[in-house]
């Protein structure tokens, strides 16, 4: 056997070397399973319950400033009683064609020292000065969704009635065929905020059919 035969052989008996940790190198072709980096810098441990982010302390409801609505009401606040709220009634900019007055709106501010909210799709009537009793309920188809409005000290909500309108001139008539109703007030009656007997500045209200459409208590001025 010459002497290069004889080299080959025995590197070919020795095998694989072992590293210093004692583990066979991995042979040439294999996947290497996960190994840790032995210079990135080890994650802060997670405490018990956490989620890994720093947790934020819970903070308080967000105040209202004085002469604000919000629609984001805390749950803590309490309804508007009739007595804190001061109200008010006047014509609507947008209107549906015709002779009559066809649509109000009824604006609502909180008079009282603390925030209280109001919500809902209130009830309307017709009724003669000073018999807020003896109105006349409209039947009244809801628009809007009836969020909960928060009034902070001298803040203000709205609603809008629109009715079905008075046609022609004069006395006016009705599409309907029915006769035309004046009233001289509305009683605008919120779910939680008592009914509000209210007048227009400018005129009579004129309808047909005893019906309106009436939006929910919104913190949006209608036009």
């Amino acid at each position: 056997m010459t002497a290069v035969s004889a080299a080959a052989l025995l590197m070919t008996a020795c095998g694989p070397e072992e590293d210093g940790a004692g583990s066979a190198a991995s042979p040439s072709g294999s996947t290497a399973g996960p190994t840790a980096s032995s210079t990135g810098t080890p994650a802060p441990a997670t405490p018990s319950g956490g989620t890994g982010a720093s947790a934020k302390p819970a903070g308080k409801p967000a105040s209202v400033a004085p002469g604000s609505s919000s629609t984001t009401a805390a749950p803590t606040v309490k309804a508007c009683q009739g007595k804190s709220l001061k109200s008010f009634l006047y014509q609507a900019d947008v209107r549906p064609e015709g002779t009559g007055i066809g649509a109000v709106i009824a604006e609502f501010t909180n008079m009282s020292a603390a925030a209280c909210s109001v919500q809902g799709h209130p009830t309307v009537a017709g009724a003669p000065n000073g018999s807020p009793d003896k109105g006349r309920p409209l039947t009244v188809t809801p628009t809007g969704t009836a969020s909960k409005v928060l009034l902070a000290p001298g803040g203000k909500a709205w609603v809008k009635v629109t009715f079905v309108q008075v046609q022609g001139e004069g006395d006016g008539y009705c599409v309907s065929g029915a006769d035309p109703v004046t009233y001289p007030t509305l009683v605008v009656a919120l779910p939680s905020g008592g009914a509000h007997q209210l007048a227009l500045d400018d005129g009579a209200l004129a309808e047909c059919d005893d019906k309106a459409t009436v939006t929910a208590v919104t913190a949006t001025k209608p036009s």
